[in-house]
């Protein structure tokens, strides 16, 4: 296995590069593809969640879905494939993230009969979303390249984007399932049955207010009723709108949950926003100085980086501290001929 150049071995060798080697040209192409899959079909997640279109496109919607789950399969099946220890990766976290952006669509295509509850349906739709974390896992393969690219900034944007879109996409999706659901058409025309179906057996009395016989959705956290003018989140992008405002600013006010689920969200998102935020700043940051100033960044670091190797022989006592501040002074060069004479 291990002889990737024979040529009755080369399909393995390929297929083991593109999945392994981050240094290949096969991987980062396929790395491009992965995440172009993962981009589309998020947005197409979303998609599904705007009527009329929804509806009137439902086939291009699962051929996109479809495709997206055959790269990210064939994705999974090599990682587990080539992982060093099979079971753990199964196991461990990226491992699940990559089961997890398959899983719901196989499960939806052998269309069990445990799954045909619409509520079962909702929450792998929205486990869905959750592939977006593969997107996550490749800027963590960026931030170790970063290291050496030669474009750091450009490199510390792409993560950032990608922070940002996982969060877009997480956070609008959450609110779309947990305070849209309370709202969306199915669930009205329910709850109007429901009760049309209750005020048949009990009716209401005479002088009672016509408004009286709407259904209207009550959040079963806090039980308030959500009216008619507070029902925002209706689709995901619509979702999506309310979360860029939150992470940006202080909010817009033209969009709030109401429900004490949809509020705990909001919460997690607005700390999100904050840490992107940082990023951000730490990321525009460090452009300007070297914009401004240079390479001069890079020298601070590498004096910085000096300080804590000598620090480091010092505790291990590999050398005294007077020797350590002697060699603190030393020009790069000195130091340099002094340990090819060692």
């Amino acid at each position: 296995m291990n002889s990737p150049t024979h040529h009755h071995h080369s399909d393995s060798g390929f297929y083991r590069q593109m999945i392994t080697e981050p240094d290949s040209k096969v991987f980062q192409i396929w790395v491009a593809v992965i995440n172009f899959w993962i981009f589309a079909s998020c947005l197409s997640i979303a998609a599904e969640t705007i009527e009329p279109f929804a509806t009137e496109q439902v086939h291009w919607l699962l051929i996109i879905e479809y495709i997206a789950v055959a790269f990210f399969t064939v994705d999974y099946l090599g990682n587990l494939y080539f992982a060093k220890n099979r079971v753990k990766y199964f196991f461990s976290f990226w491992g699940l993230v990559d089961l997890i952006s398959i899983l719901p669509t196989f499960l939806n295509m052998l269309n069990l009969s445990a799954l045909q509850g619409t509520k079962v349906l909702r929450v792998l739709r929205v486990v869905r979303v959750l592939r977006v974390l593969k997107l996550a896992r490749i800027a963590m393969q960026k931030i170790t390249q970063s290291v050496q690219s030669s474009n750091p900034i450009l490199t510390n944007l792409k993560i950032y984007f990608i922070a940002l879109f996982s969060v877009v996409m997480i956070s609008s999706t959450l609110m779309y399932y947990v305070e849209g659901n309370l709202y969306s058409a199915e669930a009205l025309a329910q709850g109007q049955e429901a009760l049309d179906a209750h005020l048949k057996e009990s009716p209401l009395p005479a002088d009672a207010p016509p408004e009286a016989s709407k259904f209207m959705p009550v959040d079963p956290i806090g039980g308030n009723v959500v009216p008619e003018d507070k029902r925002f989140f209706t689709s995901i992008p619509a979702a999506m709108w309310w979360c860029m405002v939150t992470l940006t600013t202080t909010g817009y006010g033209d969009m709030f949950p109401v429900t004490a689920g949809g509020r705990l969200i909001a919460c997690v998102t607005m700390l999100m926003g904050l840490v992107l935020f940082g990023i951000l700043l730490n990321i525009v940051g460090k452009t300007i100085m070297v914009l401004l100033f240079g390479e001069q960044v890079m020298e601070d670091e590498l004096s910085a980086k000096r300080e804590t190797i000598l620090k480091l022989m010092v505790t291990r006592k590999w050398i005294t501290k007077e020797r350590a501040e002697e060699v603190e002074l030393l020009s790069e060069e000195d130091i340099k001929s002094r340990l090819t004479h060692l």
